[in-house]
């Protein structure tokens, strides 16, 4: 039996199941409708703690001046200026997203920070790289993943381009670990982010996707083994606000 047509294969998409062709599309329009009020929505919805799990994520990166590194699904590019701080004028940083509208707000803002001339903005899907074979010290990921149709052929595509000794980093929405957490997150999630959604971003329905992406995305350990299974090696994880986030590193040896 030969492998499944993707115009026959079903996939999540939040809670619904959608043809794997039309996966892609979807998270497209949602982050295309999203994209101008992404960063305050952002703030809004975590209190601003998404700055500080990307901190985390950037603090393990071992970049170094002159290194390079990519940012896969970098949206507005918050980490992307995080990495170019870390490899300066000497390095390069690669910044991609599938959809061209958060791309160009990530390109403006890294204009606006001053990054120019060691940066490039290249739209790329995560399962399929356009980039050569060890390429990059460092990628990260971050809230990316879980809106990747194919999950395992990305994190082989980024295993791909990375150089031996390189690492991946995946910051993402995992499954909370601290006790009571949950209820309160769930409360949170499905009443409280879709209507901050529609009176902020004027669209209740793509923040109720994304509560949904997150609730069905691999739990914390799921997700080590997917990385495992990808070639990474020295796997491990680290909880961030209770298992809410979590940041998955590997290295290719």
């Amino acid at each position: 039996m030969g492998a499944m047509a993707d115009s026959d294969r079903t996939v999540d998409f939040g809670f619904e199941k959608v043809a794997a062709a039309d996966k892609a599309e979807r998270v497209r329009a949602v982050f295309a409708s999203v994209a101008g009020k992404y960063d305050v929505m952002n703030d809004l919805m975590s209190f601003g703690a998404h700055r500080l799990w990307k901190h985390f994520a950037l603090s393990l990166t071992g970049l170094r001046p002159g290194q390079r590194a990519l940012d896969v699904a970098g949206g507005t590019g918050d980490l992307a200026a995080g990495l170019l701080r870390q490899v300066g004028k000497s390095g390069r940083v690669v910044l991609s997203d599938i959809n061209p509208a958060m791309l160009e707000i990530g390109r403006d803002r890294l204009l606006d920070l001053g990054f120019v001339g060691n940066v490039e903005c290249i739209a790329a899907d995560a399962e399929r790289l356009p980039f050569e074979d060890n390429a990059f010290d460092c990628v990260t990921i971050g809230f990316g993943l879980r809106n990747v149709t194919d999950k395992a052929a990305a994190l082989k595509s980024m295993h791909r381009v990375l150089k031996p000794g390189g690492q991946l980093l995946v910051l993402e929405f995992s499954t909370p670990v601290a006790p009571g957490l949950k209820p309160i997150y769930d409360a949170y999630s499905f009443k409280v982010l879709p209507l901050l959604g529609g009176l902020i971003a004027k669209d209740s329905g793509s923040y109720r996707y994304l509560a949904e992406s997150i609730r069905m995305h691999p739990n914390q350990e799921t997700l080590l083994e997917m990385l495992r299974a990808a070639g990474f090696l020295q796997a491990r994880y680290h909880n961030l606000s209770g298992g809410i986030v979590a940041v998955h590193r590997g290295f290719k040896i």
